[in-house]
C-alpha cells in the first residue's frame, strides 16, 4: 500500500513536468542557448522551494514515515567529484534533452526512443556502482 503513494506521487509529478513543458526538448534546447528564461525559472523555484523545505524539517525535526527523525549529513567537499559528475550529468543532460525526471515523463508520453537513453542511464549508474570504490570521492 506504501509503494501505491509512491507510484501517485510520481505520476503527479509526471504530469507537473509534461505540463509545465519541463520535459520539453526544445525548452531544454531554449535554456542550453539562453534564449529562454521558462527553464531557468523553474529550476530557481524548485530550488528556493527546497531550501524552505529542508529548513522547516530542520527547526521542527520532522519525522519519516517510520518516525524516525529526519537528520541531514553533511557532504564530503571534493571538487573533483562534483566538477567530474556535473560535466557527465550536463554532456548527458544536453545530448538527450532530458534529464532522469522527464526522462520516464517523455517514455509515458509515448516518446518510446527515450527508452534506449533510459537503458543506457541505468548501465551507466550501474558502471558507477562497480568502480565507486575506485574513483576519486
Amino acid at each position: 500500500m506504501k509503494a501505491l503513494k509512491f507510484i501517485m506521487i510520481g505520476i503527479l509529478l509526471g504530469i507537473v513536468l509534461y505540463k509545465s513543458e519541463a520535459a520539453s526538448w526544445y525548452r531544454i534546447y531554449e535554456m542550453f542557448q539562453f534564449r529562454s528564461f521558462h527553464m531557468y525559472g523553474m529550476i530557481g523555484t524548485a530550488l528556493t522551494t527546497a531550501i524552505i523545505i529542508v529548513q522547516v524539517i530542520k527547526r521542527t525535526k520532522a519525522k519519516d514515515s517510520n518516525g524516525m527523525q529526519i537528520v541531514f549529513h553533511d557532504k564530503d567537499k571534493s571538487i573533483t567529484r562534483y566538477l567530474v559528475g556535473g560535466i557527465i550529468f550536463g554532456l548527458g543532460w544536453a545530448l538527450t534533452g532530458a534529464c532522469p525526471g522527464p526522462m520516464f515523463t517523455l517514455i509515458g508520453s509515448g516518446y518510446w526512443t527515450l527508452g534506449i537513453v533510459l537503458l543506457f542511464a541505468l548501465f551507466g549508474t550501474w558502471i558507477y556502482g562497480l568502480l565507486r570504490n575506485k574513483l576519486p570521492h
